[in-house]
């Protein structure tokens, strides 16, 4: 779906204000659902150690290349790591390993494949069962990309991610803003807390955010590209929860951007599209250039000529980032 402008608008009068104001009571119907399931459901426990990589809000706020580099990190402690997604977007319901040779998006969702690329990764929408499918295929711990709100897998850690420049928008629960739930009640559940900034210069604002008190470990993190953009002119587009902070990078990083497109997050390319774009960009005399997570969606022959660029998770602090998963780590231990 395309982020309504609404969701992040404060306050005010006019059209935003009186969308949210309509949609508010389904909003609290939404977040009453969201918090009788977590409150009625009993965890089931894996048997090896769970991260969990979630986020507060709908759209995007960094979750997958967060789990990427937790999988690496991971097995650069001498750990074998698996990643576990619902699949959204995909049509197999699970528990799959994803083959990124034989499976597409439109089989697993995009996310699983960029995990596929730092670890093995399945796919089930039944989160306990796709947890014991990868304990029984020899890995000693799961990270989960996005369930936060999913109660049914026990969570050994819980790392709320965080839009530092969007937050939580105007404030409202979905589908009058973005909110999956309140933030007091998500934060609550929390372990740890990544706030992700445009760079490491960006300080995030603690205290905005509502952060500042927490008891909890708070991550500074942002993307930074693993390889500069090409030369010449390019045309970018993207379908993600925020396209224009990929537009943004992509500028910052010096590329020369001749024109944008955005498509709604998740979006499934048509050969239309992809003529359009192909269209748009022998126009300007440019390249086309998308994300990683947009790449994997065009299908194999829909690939020539498009150019994916790489970003990858970097840390303000990462050994503090170390020491969490080594706690996590040996608290399983002890529990188990």
């Amino acid at each position: 779906m395309r982020e309504p402008a609404f969701w992040r608008t404060d306050g005010g009068r006019g059209s935003g204000a009186l969308a949210r104001a309509l949609l508010s009571p389904l909003g609290h119907l939404y977040a009453w659902s969201v918090a009788r399931r977590i409150r009625r459901t009993v965890p089931v426990k894996a048997g090896i150690p769970v991260i969990c990589i979630g986020n507060l809000t709908v759209g995007g706020t960094g979750k997958t290349p967060i789990a990427q580099a937790l999988l690496e990190r991971l097995a650069g402690m001498g750990r074998q790591p698996a990643a576990l997604s619902r699949g959204y977007g995909g049509k197999l319901a699970g528990p799959v390993h994803v083959d990124p040779d034989a499976h597409t998006a439109a089989d697993t969702g995009d996310e699983p494949l960029l995990l596929a690329r730092s670890a093995p990764a399945w796919i089930s929408r039944d989160r306990p069962a796709g947890a014991a499918a990868i304990a029984a295929s020899g890995a000693d711990i799961v990270v989960m990309d996005d369930g936060h709100q999913n109660p049914g897998l026990a969570k050994d850690c819980s790392i709320v991610v965080i839009d530092g420049v969007a937050g939580w928008g105007a404030g409202t629960l979905f589908p009058a803003g973005p909110l999956r739930e309140p933030v007091a009640a998500g934060l609550a559940r929390a372990d740890a807390v990544i706030v992700m900034m445009p760079g490491p210069q960006d300080t995030p604002d603690y205290a905005g955010l509502g952060l500042a008190d927490l008891e909890i470990p708070v991550f500074h993190a942002w993307l930074e590209p693993a390889a500069p953009p090409p030369d010449g002119k390019l045309v970018a587009f993207a379908g993600i929860g925020r396209p224009q902070k990929f537009f943004d990078a992509l500028t910052a990083a010096g590329a020369r951007l001749a024109e944008t497109a955005d498509f709604p997050d998740h979006h499934p390319y048509s050969a239309r599209d992809v003529d359009r774009l192909h269209d748009l960009a022998k126009a300007h005399e440019a390249r086309l250039i998308t994300t990683e997570k947009d790449w994997v969606r065009l299908g194999t022959d829909q690939r020539a000529d498009i150019l994916a660029w790489p970003v990858r998770a970097s840390f303000a602090n990462p050994a503090a980032l170390d020491g969490l998963l080594r706690d996590v780590l040996d608290a399983a231990n002890t529990d188990r």
